[in-house]
């Protein structure tokens, strides 16, 4: 379904926080949604902006993800794996309703930018899938966050070595781009997954809910037919200096030297809806954390019997996560701990449980932890590894990978031991209505 479609079934579930008070794109719109966080919340009174909306949060629970592409929370990992194992090319379009107004005359500035932070840099969009075309390998999607310059420039963090850099390394010139706000909770899932160069993750993401494309006005780039916004423009080879922005971690990313993004033509829906996303907050967080489990699913049941993973938003989305097996051999809580390393390479910390414990429940997997695990058998360190350079306590040298200590917790229960001595007791269930009324 298509963001407005989303906002609407949320609407309809009593899930939406609807408010028609005015509120300021700068800091308030920001601090109203954080105080929301975990529910989608639709701003119909934009100071300054008239005949435009926000909705914030969209992405903030998995259950969201769940009822936009009809699957149930718990089965969300297994549908991203079969959708990224089997990606269906999306059909093209002739017309489409993100196309339904287009502006020629650019002005960024008529766009409800946020300003989340006083630390930041300024205007930020954090929300915006861009859509690019390697020369040898087709189209990507991912995400950059873009810090607007001025009426027609944005500057983007784009990581080198990545999809979007690679590509540019490719033209002489600038790279045509295409910068969407406001798409399905399924674009967005595919937009934050990193398969093999070649997979096009639009294509992916129709094998998760239908997402028919259109062709841009300006380039030869396809975007989501049913986006809210599309800009439409070229990566350029000049840099401007980005940042500091608050990143993934809640800490401030610094300052670099990134490219200058130029933009060409806006198009977008009547009556717009612009997604604002909140950097550090709980949808950033999912969207970045999510994706990641299935690739280390897929890795954890080539040595283990693996039945779930959650990468933990208490490990900022990123660092931590927790993984289910059904354990058929001595060491296959060691085997599950290389393996989830393996499948997500900024990994810091693993715990590997049984299927007895709830992976989604904190107090649970702390419950395995406290009573299933001996530090001096149970526990594999691994020194001076590749990790992640939104981890502050990492080793961190410009030009070089991070480096970092890894860590895997095996909370299973030891092998050929006595289960009923690991097992929780059990009360019975009671309806309650019986003994307090209605």
């Amino acid at each position: 379904m298509s963001f407005r479609q989303f906002i609407q079934q949320a609407n309809n579930s009593g899930d939406l926080v609807t408010i028609e008070k005015q509120v300021d794109t700068t800091f308030e719109l920001a601090n109203v949604a954080h105080a929301l966080e975990g529910r989608p919340v639709l701003f119909n009174n934009i100071k300054g902006y008239e005949g435009w909306r926000i909705c914030a949060n969209p992405c903030s629970d998995r259950k969201y993800f769940g009822m936009d592409v009809g699957v149930a929370a718990a089965d969300l990992t297994q549908h991203l794996a079969q959708a990224l194992e089997a990606p269906q090319p999306p059909p093209i379009v002739e017309t489409a309703p993100c196309q339904e107004v287009v502006i020629e005359e650019v002005d960024l500035y008529n766009l409800p930018i946020l300003l989340h932070l006083p630390q930041d840099a300024g205007h930020y969009i954090a929300s915006a899938v861009v859509i690019t075309k390697d020369r040898d390998y087709g189209r990507n999607m991912c995400y950059h966050r873009l810090l607007r310059l001025d009426k027609t420039h944005f500057a983007a963090r784009i990581i080198e070595r990545r999809g979007t850099y690679n590509a540019m390394q490719k033209v002489d010139g600038d790279l045509p781009i295409a910068i969407c706000i406001g798409v399905s909770l399924a674009t967005h899932l595919a937009a934050a997954m990193s398969p093999p160069p070649e997979v096009d993750e639009l294509a992916v993401a129709h094998a998760l809910k239908p997402t028919p494309l259109v062709k841009c006005l300006t380039n030869d780039l396809e975007v989501p037919a049913d986006a809210e916004i599309v800009m439409e423009g070229r990566i350029t080879r000049r840099t401007a200096s980005e940042g500091p922005f608050m990143d993934l971690t809640e800490t401030m990313d610094i300052i670099r030297d990134q490219p200058i993004i130029e933009i060409d033509l806006v198009t977008h829906r009547r009556n717009p809806i612009f997604h604002a996303l909140l950097p550090g907050g709980l949808e950033h967080k999912l969207l970045m954390g999510m994706p990641r489990e299935p690739t280390i699913l897929a890795e954890v049941n080539k040595v283990a019997r693996c039945t779930g993973v959650v990468i933990t938003p208490g490990g900022a989305s990123w660092l931590h996560a927790v993984v289910q097996i059904d354990k058929q051999r001595p060491d296959d809580g060691r085997r599950a701990i290389e393996a989830a390393f393996n499948g997500h390479g900024s990994l810091k910390h693993v715990w590997v449980v049984d299927g007895d414990v709830d992976i989604y429940d904190p107090a649970q997997v702390e419950w395995a932890f406290a009573t299933r695990f001996q530090a001096d058998k149970d526990m594999m360190i691994l020194e001076n590894m590749p990790g992640s350079s939104l981890d502050p306590s990492g080793l961190h040298v410009p030009g070089q990978k991070s480096r970092t200590a890894k860590a895997g917790f095996d909370c299973t229960i030891p092998w050929g031991a006595d289960k009923n001595k690991y097992e929780k007791g059990a009360y019975g269930d009671v309806d309650l209505s019986a003994y307090l009324g209605d």
